[in-house]
This record gives C-alpha cells, sequence and structure tokens, in this order.
C-alpha cells in the first residue's frame, strides 16, 4: 500500500505549497461556496482548481510563526525529513491548536511513518476542527484499509466521496474494498 501514501503524500504536499497567504484557515467563510461548487461541478479540471482553493484555504492560518512552520514542516516532508516535519507540525499545534491543517499534516507524518494509532487521533483532531476535511478522511480509510478494518475504511472513503466526489483513486480503492468485503465484483 505505500503507493497511496505516495499519492496522499503528494497531494497535500503539492496543496500546501501552494497556499495562498490570504487565507484564514478552516474558518474562512468563503469554504462554503467552495464546498458546494466542489459537489455541484461535473467539470474535472473546474473541481481540481476548487479543490485547490480549499487546500489553500486550509494551509494558512494568517499567524506569521504558524503559517512559517507550516511551511517549514511541508518541506521537511516533502524531502523525507519526517522527525524534522513533526517537529515544526508540532509547533504549529502548539501555536495554534484550532488550526486543522496543523493536526491534519502530523497525522500525515505519522501515517507515513507507520504510526497509524498517532495519526487515527490527529485526524479525530483534524475532524473535530474542520468536519468536511476530505483529505483527513480519506486518510483515515488509507490507515483502516492498512490496520486491515475493511468495513470502516470504507465508511471513512464514502464520506471523504461525499465531500469531494472527485477523488479517483480513493474511489478506486473504495471499490475494491468493497470488492473484498462483499468477495463479488461490485
Amino acid at each position: 500500500m505505500m503507493t497511496w501514501k505516495r499519492i496522499l503524500c503528494a497531494g497535500l504536499v503539492a496543496a500546501a505549497l501552494t497556499a495562498s497567504p490570504l487565507r484564514a484557515d478552516q474558518t474562512d467563510p468563503v469554504l462554503d461556496a467552495l464546498f458546494n461548487a466542489l459537489t455541484a461541478t461535473k467539470n474535472p479540471e473546474e473541481a481540481h482548481q476548487i479543490e485547490t482553493r480549499i487546500w489553500q484555504t486550509w494551509a494558512v492560518s494568517g499567524q506569521e510563526l504558524v503559517d512559517s512552520a507550516m511551511a517549514r514542516g511541508v518541506i521537511a516532508m516533502n524531502k523525507g525529513a519526517f522527525d524534522t516535519s513533526l517537529k515544526y507540525f508540532n509547533d504549529v499545534i502548539s501555536l495554534a491548536p484550532q488550526h486543522a491543517e496543523g493536526w491534519n499534516k502530523r497525522a500525515t507524518v505519522h501515517f507515513l511513518l507507520g504510526k497509524y494509532p498517532e495519526s487515527v487521533l490527529d485526524i479525530q483532531r483534524t475532524l473535530e476542527l474542520e468536519p468536511r476535511h476530505f483529505g483527513a478522511l480519506s486518510g483515515l480509510g488509507l490507515i483502516y484499509a492498512e490496520m486491515g478494518r475493511k468495513k470502516a475504511a470504507i465508511r471513512a472513503m464514502e464520506k471523504a466521496l461525499a465531500i469531494n466526489p472527485h477523488m479517483d483513486a480513493i474511489r478506486s480503492q473504495l471499490q475494491a474494498l468493497k470488492t473484498e468485503v462483499s468477495g463479488k465484483p461490485i
């Protein structure tokens, strides 16, 4: 399943690196319209643009120290320096415990390190702060799949796809899991 880890990490890293400093995390009121547009569009290119704007909005807190630590953590994670990235994401969480994306990024690093219980705890906090976090939900599904908890993985992935129906890799993984659970092709 290392492929899913790479897909997840690449998507999160790309989104975080393109973040705009004009955004204000999961509390930004623009998110409601973006989520509505994301579920409504049938155009894959438009969906990608909307998803990017959502990730940009989530990534930036508007606090210089927090945003600097976030950016450095993402760079370290992208380089595979997971211990260093954890330190930066811990700083983000310490400085801004209500910033959902700090928790989500730390969850991602824990996932990449194979520390699934720690990742699940951080994902739960992410979802408390931003219940629409399709990245956290899809990550939770991937973790549960890795742990052999296929029904829980299916539920998490279905929730993620209800929020963002344009995640083709998650849709494929979901179909494979449903086939495994039912024992017949879907």
